[in-house]
């Protein structure tokens, strides 16, 4: 079988529990598509950005997504959570296959710092198999501007790239460009699901692995599915993007050894630009002087 569903769901988050909006969302899923084979959440979709919802592994919320996952026999991604392990904080994917049973978990390896506060980067990729499919890869939001994780992924065999997103900043646009371009250099489908209100400010993507945009998302909640064709990944990385581009192929063949890469790079370019913080007000910016609580009288305007 080389065609699988997968369904990208956008909803509006808070920073309370919103397990039961995504199990609502998701009996309406399937109820208008009984089709689809696999659901994805936006990053944080349980409790939105609020640290202090953080979970133990295999804790409540990971029970309950594996029911929902048994409920609707279906593959589950749910987003993330912030896990509790080992006295750190992560950002962690968990995936459920449809039994209820998880398959394997991601920790996010890129943090948004210096936003994403108080959370530990993690250090092992994650991909999966479906049987009789094909193989995943999971990355987390703002691991996708960091080619060296996609490049993992799809070294690895990852044909679709799994990307939940919380992104709600100005940089939007760039996050949108990133996402297209990266399914086209990794030859590969990205489903880059965000989430409304805390959880983002929406414009899910679905791209296929010639970068073509396959759904290009809004600022309202949203039901994607998309069935995903794993020949067509297979046959352009044997023949190329639309029988041209051959970029996995070439970079397999390249020799270089890439310098940031090597132990002993000179890393002082790097270093000269500073501390990762947030950026502060310009030195020497005066105040704005506040404002008087009411005009005098004489300085009121009558008619």
């Amino acid at each position: 079988m080389s065609r699988f569903a997968i369904a990208g769901i956008q909803m509006h988050i808070t920073t309370h529990r919103n397990i039961e909006e995504m199990r609502q969302r998701m009996e309406i899923l399937f109820h208008l598509y009984p089709w689809v084979e696999m659901v994805v959440f936006s990053e944080l979709a349980a409790h939105g950005p609020a640290l202090h919802a953080s979970q133990p592994k295999g804790g409540s919320y990971e029970r309950e997504f594996a029911e929902m996952a048994r409920h609707y026999d279906t593959w589950l991604i749910p987003g993330s959570y912030f896990e509790e392990l080992d006295g750190a904080i992560y950002n962690t994917t968990p995936v459920f296959n449809p039994e209820g049973e998880v398959v394997t978990r991601y920790r996010k390896m890129f943090p948004f710092t210096p936003y994403e506060k108080g959370v530990t980067p993690g250090r092992e990729f994650c991909v999966f198999d479906v049987p009789d499919v094909g193989r995943f890869g999971v990355s987390i939001c703002y691991d996708l501007w960091f080619p060296e994780v996609t490049r993992t992924l799809t070294s690895m065999g990852a044909e679709v790239i799994i990307n939940p997103v919380l992104a709600s900043f100005v940089d939007r646009p760039a996050d949108l460009a990133i996402a297209q371009g990266s399914a086209a250099m990794f030859q590969s489908y990205i489903f880059h699901i965000n989430g409304l209100l805390a959880g983002g400010n929406g414009y899910s993507m679905v791209i296929d692995p010639a970068g073509q945009i396959l759904h290009r998302g809004n600022v309202q909640e949203e039901m994607i599915p998309i069935e995903v064709d794993f020949e067509l990944v297979r046959h352009q990385r044997r023949n190329g993007i639309l029988n041209m581009g051959q970029p996995l192929k070439s970079f397999r063949d390249n020799t270089v050894e890439f310098p940031p890469y090597q132990p002993g790079f000179d890393r002082g370019y790097l270093n000269s630009l500073g501390p990762l913080q947030k950026p502060a007000r310009r030195a020497g910016k005066t105040a704005i002087a506040a404002l008087p609580a009411a005009m005098p009288a004489t300085d009121q305007k009558t008619g």
